[in-house]
């Protein structure tokens, strides 16, 4: 695993050849502290390779892309375009303990015990309708080359599509579950942190209720974590936090949508009685934050007074040129098959 210091070291041989991604892995930043990375900048070499291929370089998420730079073509970025890479981030309002989901920014935080370290990955979660709940709950079994078993709705979906699945997807490459899972105790153990044979899911909103991971993301989150580890999946489209050196931080993410037809880019975004704090008290400013709050941009924006809205503080933030919005109302229209895409788990009773 790289840190995110060699991640920015690296950079140069990142641009010049492909590689696997890997887990960035950062050290905790000191007591009171959130603010953990810091953004690059990668410039699209003439490769025609699309976002996807870029987020996978950097093992991120296709949406987290999409929200910092929204106004790129996902499908074929413009040779010589700058695009930021959010590898700064302000860590979720949750104990620093075990497993914390964010469902909010597709992300999950893992916390070795006794190291002074975090571990972040992107995910897949559930789409819209199926949606991955929030909960507290712990890992209860972790099963390696696990098989898949498509439940009774899924098979009825699949066959009302003309596809025809199989009684038991055998363990191997090819299985929807990829060859680790961990199961959730929460929901009579129905969900599951998983692999996935599905590159492209990665990031997004495609499951029935399942969280995916990249192959060699599992792998490394499955031979670190013990049964019995602690779970925490929260919704928090909006992070803060006040520095030990005063600066003010404001990370909004666009909010999971709830039907079809709301846009996640101007939906407005609940503001709990701390964050209103936050936003009220003379040390923030009002209008940074409202732009922040607007654009939507997935990293850290410092808000202090006097200040202008920017990536980590640092520099002057891009001004907006389109509303569009990324896609998180978990509609997939790939038309991939239902064993690329599947919407069920390890047994008939689970999700994926």
């Amino acid at each position: 695993m790289k840190s995110a210091s060699v991640v920015t070291l690296s950079l140069l041989c990142t641009l010049v050849a492909p590689q696997a991604a890997l887990a960035v892995d950062y050290p905790l930043p000191p007591a009171g502290s959130r603010l953990i990375g810091q953004n690059q900048i990668y410039v699209v070499p003439n490769d025609k390779k699309n976002l996807e291929y870029i987020a996978e370089k950097f093992d991120t998420g296709i949406l987290l892309l999409l929200e910092a730079n929204y106004t790129v073509d996902p499908f074929l970025p413009k040779v010589g375009t700058e695009l930021t890479i959010p590898s700064q981030m302000l860590l979720p309002d949750a104990p620093r303990e075990g497993i914390v989901i964010n469902l909010a920014e597709l992300r999950l935080y893992y916390y070795p015990p006794g190291q002074n370290r975090v571990e972040v990955y992107p995910l897949g979660i559930g789409q819209l309708g199926r949606e991955t709940p929030e909960m507290v709950t712990r890992i209860i079994q972790k099963i390696p080359n696990p098989t898949w078993t498509p439940t009774a709705n899924i098979r009825a979906r699949s066959a009302a599509q003309g596809i025809k699945l199989p009684a038991v997807v055998p363990a191997g490459p090819n299985n929807p579950l990829g060859l680790f899972a961990l199961r959730l105790e929460k929901g009579g153990g129905e969900y599951l942190i998983h692999g996935t044979n599905s590159r492209t899911s990665i990031g997004q909103r495609v499951s029935s209720g399942c969280m995916r991971m990249r192959a060699q993301d599992i792998k490394a989150l499955f031979s670190q974590v013990a049964w019995g580890t602690r779970v925490q999946i929260i919704n928090e489209p909006i992070k803060y936090s006040i520095e030990p050196n005063g600066k003010r931080y404001i990370e909004v993410h666009q909010p999971l949508s709830r039907n079809d037809w709301e846009n996640p880019q101007t939906v407005p975004i609940a503001i709990t009685k701390p964050m209103g704090t936050f936003i009220d008290s003379p040390l923030s400013d009002q209008l940074a934050i409202d732009k922040a709050i607007t654009r939507r941009a997935g990293y850290p924006v410092q808000v202090n007074p006097g200040l202008s809205a920017a990536p980590g503080g640092q520099g002057s933030a891009r001004p907006p040129q389109s509303t569009q919005s990324v896609n998180k109302t978990g509609q997939n229209g790939a038309g991939l098959s239902a064993l690329t895409e599947p919407a069920s788990g390890l047994r008939g009773n689970n999700r994926s």
